[in-house]
């Protein structure tokens, strides 16, 4: 069954509606690590908290980049890192340079 037409406006407002739901799980969802994002999907939190940042720029908004990653992590990078971020593993690591040479 293809997607119903929809105005612009709604189609703004899906997208935004699913973005917000997606910001909600990856703050509940403490124990996912950034680099099994990163491993698993190509993005991590960080990615998105840029892409963020870059859209409010293309509308002429000035957005700093911890400014964006608080919307994202629902607190300060600093705090959430503290709280959450463990030290990812050797195989992790591992993975991370396999799929992302020169990053």
């Amino acid at each position: 069954m293809p997607a119903p037409e929809m105005d612009q406006q709604t189609q703004t407002e899906l997208e935004a509606a699913a973005f917000r739901r997606l910001v909600q799980h990856l703050r509940e969802r403490t124990d996912v690590q950034n680099i099994d994002l990163m491993n698993l999907a190509g993005f991590c939190r960080n990615c998105l908290s840029r892409w963020y940042r870059e859209a409010a720029a293309e509308q002429g908004l000035t957005i700093a980049d911890p400014d964006a990653r608080e919307i994202v992590y629902g607190m300060p990078y600093k705090e959430w890192q503290a709280k959450f971020q463990k030290e990812a593993s050797a195989e992790q690591k591992a993975k991370f340079a396999a799929a992302n040479p020169g990053h």
